[in-house]
């Protein structure tokens, strides 16, 4: 074993650790990798960076273009609401309709961006319906990541190992070569998450309004007893001053969300922008702790007088209030509200913060927000409908007075010809599938669907620089021979067992990775090790590989093992164990399926 063998193994498993410590976000990780291949000449330069130059990345990055036009042309929020109509308020019915509908969308657009689209929808049928939240969003989670297997552009991990073969002289997979083997783990992933599931599932209580009111947000995020009202004296050093230079956040960690003024005939409620000046008079309502408020009272000439829930309510009618949470593609994560510039941005202040289920002391501003964290939101109601767009935020209570942006219905049925087209273009194999994805790409905004500025904001460029920047180190493994010992380890390990039992190795491994690194990144590193072992077995690579495929979509058992899991953590109240005790059996399951149907559709 030479020095460049003993590098790629350790750069390897730095790599998989610190995706398994996910204190560095995975797409900087990837381009460390970039970097240290870069760096150490194992590799050309032009090869480090040759993941960013595949076909594959072209065709990711246009597949989240067109499944953006599905979304702002409101066919995928009519599809959630046909699911209200057709499954009434019957559990068992609901899911019955739900998850074949959502594995069905996943199978044509990301399983990240199905589930953020549905978590609303699901929210509200169970308000509705009076039924546990726990009990949907978790099948709805599971039902996204078994309709990715079920096409070639179903989820990453496929397109992965579908190009891996074409590299290495083989035929690619075709589009609807993955349906089968996933037909059949939706199938019996149905029954399971319907009829077994929820008896392993907890059971969160159902709120009684179809919306809540702000005291309820209040006691939801443990705050009930941090809001105030101030009254701005006629001598205050506040007056004149603007809202961020007055430095009530710094000095006293007091956030005011909104200031009353009164007029002529009656008084206004107004939300506060970071330019936003105090006037005497003015009452400010205001979040932080009975100490920073009594100092801000003492040093400026504020005047305190409670926070009565009249008040309260009053503010639901006048403002806004809303829950959202950060999806894993908000630049907010990693940062504080100070130095994300969460009101200048977003001209709304954040008065609360769940993570894990569980709400942050009042001094929250100093923490790093986190993938998955819940924020309570107060401001306008035009700036809670701009959160609408879900590139950073998925919001998961929708107050009453809230009116949703209208979708851009009459593109609607242009929307869903440009699918069509691409999917028949694809099958029939009349041009290749990165043609087909950018002539869809292209015609959404040609048409309308979308404009440039959402096809841009569409794409998930961590996901493109992870896939990107993992590609040259399965290069490195093969230039060195790291991959060659691999292969003959596993060669000597399973060699003389049936290739079912080898499959069930790699599938096994793979299931493993995916459940703590990104299945991506695990199929990028797995999928060279297969074909290796299936060549040097004499045997066809195709069902090695689509065992791999498989596998990598089975991230069930762990809410950090896909970002749809995280996703729905939060709003569906789940610790750890619940993923254990649901998913482990239904990755049993896909184990048992996966190796009984991939020989019959691709023999030995």
């Amino acid at each position: 074993m030479n020095i460049d063998v003993l590098f790629v193994f350790g750069l390897l498993f730095v790599t998989i650790g610190l995706f398994i410590w996910d204190r560095i976000r995975m797409d900087i990780v990837a381009m460390m990798v970039v970097v240290t291949l870069a760096v150490s000449g194992i590799i050309s330069p032009a090869e480090t960076v040759s993941g960013f130059g595949q076909s594959l990345i072209v065709m990711i990055a246009g597949l989240f273009i067109v499944g953006e036009g599905l979304f702002r042309t409101g066919v995928a929020a009519a599809v959630g609401s046909w699911i209200l109509r057709m499954g009434g308020t019957n559990e068992k019915r609901l899911l019955l309709v739900l998850i074949p509908v959502v594995a069905g969308m996943s199978a044509f657009m990301s399983s990240t961006g199905a589930v953020a689209l549905f978590i609303p929808v699901v929210l509200s049928i169970c308000r509705t319906a009076k039924l546990q939240p726990s009990r949907m969003l978790m099948p709805l989670a599971f039902a996204s990541l078994i309709g990715g297997m079920m096409t070639l552009i179903g989820t990453p991990p496929n397109m992965v190992a579908s190009t891996q073969l074409q590299a290495s002289g083989l035929t690619p997979f075709a589009f609807f070569d993955f349906t089968m083997i996933g037909g059949v783990i939706l199938l019996v992933g149905t029954v399971y998450l319907v009829f077994i599931a929820p008896g392993l599932l907890p059971n969160t209580g159902v709120r009684e309004s179809q919306h809540p009111t702000l005291k309820e947000f209040a006691e939801r995020y443990s705050i009930e007893d941090n809001l105030y009202k101030l009254r701005v004296r006629k001598d205050s050093s506040l007056i004149g001053k603007t809202v961020s230079s007055a430095l009530l956040r710094s000095r006293f960690e007091v956030t005011v969300f909104a200031i009353r003024r009164g007029g002529k005939l009656l008084s206004s409620l107004m939300p506060v922008l970071s330019e936003t000046r105090i006037q005497g008079g003015d009452v400010l309502l205001a979040y932080g702790d009975a100490d920073g408020i009594e100092r801000l009272c003492v040093e400026t000439g504020a005047m305190f007088f409670g926070f009565p829930d009249d008040e309260r309510n009053r503010m639901t009618k006048e403002f806004g209030v809303a829950e959202v949470m950060l999806h894993n593609r908000s630049s907010m994560i990693g940062k504080t509200i100070k130095e994300g510039r969460f009101r200048e941005r977003h001209n709304l202040s954040v008065i609360g913060i769940l993570r894990d289920g569980k709400p942050l002391d009042v001094g929250f501003n100093r923490d790093a927000l986190q993938f998955g964290d819940a924020l309570l939101l107060a401001g306008g109601w035009r700036y809670i409908e701009a959160l609408e767009d879900r590139q950073s935020f998925v919001l998961l209570e929708t107050p009453s007075e809230l009116v949703e942006s209208s979708a851009r219905w009459s593109h609607a049925p242009s929307a869903l010809i440009i699918m069509i087209v691409m999917l028949g273009l694809m099958i029939s194999g009349a041009m290749s599938s990165l043609t087909a994805i950018l002539l869809a790409a292209m015609a959404m905004v040609l048409t309308g669907c979308i404009n440039m500025n959402e096809a841009y904001r569409s794409l998930n460029a961590s996901s493109l620089v992870l896939i990107a920047g993992m590609l040259p180190l399965a290069l490195a493994m093969k230039k060195t021979g790291a991959l060659d010992l691999v292969v003959d380890l596993l060669m000597n390990l399973l060699g003389q067992s049936t290739p079912v039992i080898v499959c069930g190795g790699l599938f096994i491994l793979t299931s493993v990775l995916s459940q703590f690194i990104s299945n991506t990144a695990t199929t990028v590193l797995i999928a060279p090790i297969a074909i290796a072992i299936a060549q040097g077995l004499g045997m066809n690579p195709e069902p090695f590989m689509m065992t791999v495929a498989i596998a990598a979509s089975t991230a069930f058992s762990t809410p950090i093992a896909s970002p749809v899991n995280t996703l729905v953590m939060v709003p569906g109240n789940y610790r750890f164990i619940d993923f254990v005790k649901v998913g482990l059996p239904l990755q049993l399951m896909a184990l048992f399926i996966t190796l009984t149907i991939t020989p019959m559709v691709f023999p030995f």
